[in-house]
């Protein structure tokens, strides 16, 4: 975190002790028929997409669970904040969740970042906080390498992705020479960026150009020029789907052919949009899941979500937030208790879960150990290319 980030986590922690009777720990859902589960996520603003999505899996569970009796016959209430893809957004919204709405644990954010936001006060407040996306790998654990006590994750983190980008480029696509181009500004991209160069180099490939834009960015062609003219077989871009797709699509219109890859970032709807049917062609991200996995499991859920969403297919965002919440529920029915204390301890002991994004154990750092699916555009969408264990 930068220095601005950790003024802002100080300011309103000590707002939070203010403003609140609420005391360290103990079951906080008010109603004993109910669990309330906060729920923060980016439903506007400039990633509202993956919030979205988000939040479309997590009512698909809420309403399962709740229909098959709830958790140990309790229903579970979601408690909706929106944090307008926005840090300060983001630390207000746990904030009131949890000193207002008195919720047993939260789910959110998308985004590393607006996950970051929040992870001072949960600690501080003894409240669990488990983002289904935020895969920068400072969620969880500190520079120091101190763990967040009460920080977890359901995806995998971004040192991981980049592994498997660079094992992909050079076992499958037989890659020699790759260039980077990273949000310089996004701790996610430049963790994969790192990553992905380190293994990349240790297979024996070279990494022949490095080139950084900023969010927001909307012409790439100086840059794009400088990449070209390298001549690299392969270009790696770690980034969100909104910069993501005009890159692509200007570096087609410039004539450049080679493939490109990314990571969970650019799972949207709207990266088609962005960039075209065509230019999407020959290129590859990592990611959570595919729903064209045949797994029976996966495909039940394939189901039930299409039935739910008029017949849209659930993308890797719509099944982690579904995961989201199984994963809570197997770790409070393990605790028998709403207590905060008693379900960071359970989720910490969570060993071979079966959820729709992999079989899962949490590793001491607090992240899932799972597997990674590897998919190709083609036409516009997405086509299950292979998984790779971990």
């Amino acid at each position: 975190m930068n220095k601005k980030l950790k003024v802002l986590l100080m300011s309103t922690t000590l707002a939070a002790g203010i403003l609140s009777g609420c005391s360290a720990g103990g079951s906080k859902s008010s109603d004993a028929d109910t669990i309330k589960l906060g729920v923060n996520l980016e439903l506007s603003g400039a990633v509202a997409s993956y919030g979205q999505s988000l939040e479309s899996g997590i009512d698909l569970a809420v309403d399962e669970i709740n229909k098959d009796g709830g958790i140990d016959g309790k229903k579970i209430e979601a408690v909706k904040v929106d944090n307008k893809s926005d840090l300060t957004e983001s630390t207000n919204a746990a904030l009131k969740l949890i000193t207002q709405d008195k919720v047993t644990a939260i789910i959110g954010a998308a985004t590393s970042g607006d996950t970051v936001a929040q992870v001072q006060i949960a600690n501080d407040k003894k409240t669990v906080l488990l983002t289904p996306s935020g895969t920068a790998p400072n969620v969880t654990v500190n520079d120091d390498g101190s763990v967040n006590e009460y920080a977890f994750r359901t995806s995998f983190i971004d040192p991981f992705q980049g592994t498997v980008a660079a094992n992909f480029a050079t076992n499958d696509l037989k890659i020699k020479k790759a260039a980077i181009f990273a949000d310089s500004a996004s701790d996610y991209a430049k963790g994969l960026a790192a990553s992905f160069k380190e293994t990349f180099k240790a297979n024996g490939g070279s990494v022949v150009s490095e080139e950084a834009y900023v969010a927001k960015d909307t012409d790439f062609s100086s840059t794009l020029t400088r990449i070209k003219a390298k001549n690299p077989d392969f270009i790696f871009i770690p980034g969100y789907y909104e910069e993501v797709g005009l890159i692509i699509k200007q570096a087609r219109e410039m004539g450049i052919t080679v493939p490109f890859m990314g990571a969970d970032g650019w799972d949207s709807p709207k990266l088609v949009d962005l960039a075209g049917k065509d230019a999407l062609n020959n290129t590859y991200i990592t990611n959570h899941y595919s729903s064209q996995d045949p797994d029976e499991r996966i495909q039940k859920f394939v189901t039930a979500y299409k039935k739910e969403n008029k017949d849209k297919n659930p993308d890797a965002f719509n099944a982690l937030g579904y995961d989201s919440v199984y994963l809570l529920k197997d770790a409070i029915e393990r605790a028998d208790s709403t207590d905060s204390e008693k379900i960071k301890d359970a989720l910490a002991e969570t060993k071979d879960l079966s959820l729709i994004t992999g079989v899962v154990s949490i590793d001491k750092n607090h992240n899932p150990i799972k597997s990674a699916t590897v998919l190709e555009y083609k036409d516009g969408q997405q086509v299950f290319k292979t998984k790779v264990n971990p």
